[in-house]
């Protein structure tokens, strides 16, 4: 599983963004890949994750390179023999991933379950048969697409995969706010949630709504008096009508007063907890 950190390197080391390096972590010794320098404003990002810590060891070389290739050949087979001593034993979970420590002193195992599991006598199996200690990460759909997917419909990079630390809260009214289409295909990620960048701009959205007319309200425009029926945020304008039907977009600057502040604003009968956690 991807996972970011603030690592020191040893002093007069020259090291640049994108070089391969081996590091020790508190999960024993990995293979990383440098992002940017530490700033302070990369550890107001980490800060509130428990980001993993440790030291740059070296540049990676090609016997690192060699291992890295073996490493990657050993989990695929650790994995079938895994998945076959989970289905011998009758355990209910469902293997998603495997990962080996760098350094060969640690296998992962990252699997889906619907409630709690006692695989002590797994694990001791395990321990013996792979000859390494054995640690088991129970994790959520969301995580599983972490793990194995890719890009998402936008073509980029999945954000879970490349420099989320943690998975946003995500709800159905911050779509309809946005106005974008409520199509569960269109609006959902690879894990089959809420996309986690309906996030990204709620807060400006909802900082646009609270600052501009609500609808239903009764304002006096440089056209006369009227009602909002619309919101639009971004653009800070109003769709108002007017006793007689017309309809007019309305900037912000041409609403003289507002008389009452009556009616729903978009939300407000929105019931919908949090759909993803």
């Amino acid at each position: 599983m991807r996972l970011l950190g603030d690592f020191e390197a040893r002093r007069g080391t020259v090291i640049r963004r994108g070089d391969e390096v081996i590091v020790r972590s508190e999960r024993g010794v990995e293979w990383g890949t440098v992002l940017c320098p530490a700033t302070e404003r990369t550890g107001e990002y980490l800060g509130n994750t428990r980001p993993n810590t440790g030291r740059i060891l070296r540049i990676a070389n090609s016997d690192d390179r060699r291992t890295r290739s073996e490493t990657a050949e050993n989990e695929k087979q650790y994995f079938t023999r895994a998945a076959a001593m989970i289905s011998e034993r009758l355990v209910k979970m469902q293997l998603i991933d495997i990962e080996q420590i760098f350094g060969g002193e640690r296998l992962i195992l990252y699997y889906l379950s619907e409630g709690r599991i006692d695989f002590r006598e797994l694990v001791k199996g395990m321990a013996r048969d792979f000859n390494m200690r054995i640690e088991m990460r129970q994790i959520g759909i969301r995580d599983e697409a972490k793990l194995l997917a890719d890009y998402g419909d936008c073509g980029k990079p999945l954000c879970c995969n490349t420099h989320l630390q943690e998975m946003p809260a995500v709800s159905m009214k911050m779509a309809k706010l946005q106005k974008a289409t409520l199509d569960p295909n269109k609006i959902s990620g690879r894990c089959g949630r809420l996309k986690c960048c309906l996030r990204y701009e709620y807060d400006t959205y909802e900082q646009h709504r609270r600052e501009l007319p609500p609808i239903g309200a009764t304002v006096i425009t440089k056209n006369g008096q009227g009602r909002v029926i619309s919101q639009e945020l971004l653009a800070r304008k109003l769709v108002v009508v007017f006793g007689d039907g017309r309809r007019v977009m309305t900037a912000e600057n041409d609403i003289v007063t507002v008389i009452s502040r009556g009616g729903k604003t978009p939300q407000a009968d929105d019931a919908e907890g949090d759909e993803n956690s």
